[in-house]
């Protein structure tokens, strides 16, 4: 994520760090012991954060390409990216709960984790990355451009 967008790469790392130490230590205040099923539901909860980053960054890019300035573009990356996240998660959580409610021993085990997990995910790749892009670009009055990668604009005809 570094190496294709930039600083905003970093900082969507910076969120999925934030995202398995939350989890963690959920799973640390309640006890839970990490079997095979649980460091699956990790896994799948690392892939949702990392879809739920590559939806904001990209959504940026977008308004960066339709014309928006920089701190128009952030606004804009994150609001409308969010209703896509929200809808995501909460039909996982909708197929966590059924695991829950339905399954026994190990599933049961997979659906606590990844009930926790997007429940941290959505904290993380909401709050956390746009608290760490605030704090990098948010002081700032005027800004030239942002560190998100290659941009592409079409050529005017």
């Amino acid at each position: 994520m570094i190496a294709y967008y930039g600083l905003f790469g970093l900082v969507s790392v910076l969120a999925l760090t934030a995202n398995l130490l939350l989890l963690v230590a959920l799973l640390s205040i309640l006890q839970a012991t990490l079997t095979l099923p649980g460091i699956a539901a990790i896994a799948l909860t690392l892939g949702m954060a990392i879809d739920a980053n590559v939806l904001i960054n990209e959504r940026i890019r977008e308004e960066l390409r339709n014309g928006s300035s920089p701190q128009a573009a952030i606004a804009a990356g994150y609001d409308r990216a969010f209703d896509t996240i929200l809808d995501s998660n909460i039909t996982t959580l909708i197929a966590g709960v059924a695991l829950l409610v339905f399954g026994s021993g190990p599933v049961r085990g997979f659906a606590v984790v990844h009930c926790l997990g997007i429940l941290t995910s959505m904290f993380s790749a909401i709050l956390v990355s746009r608290m760490l892009v605030n704090l990098i670009y948010g002081r700032r009055r005027k800004i030239d451009a942002l560190s998100i990668g290659q941009v592409w604009k079409p050529e005017p005809n």
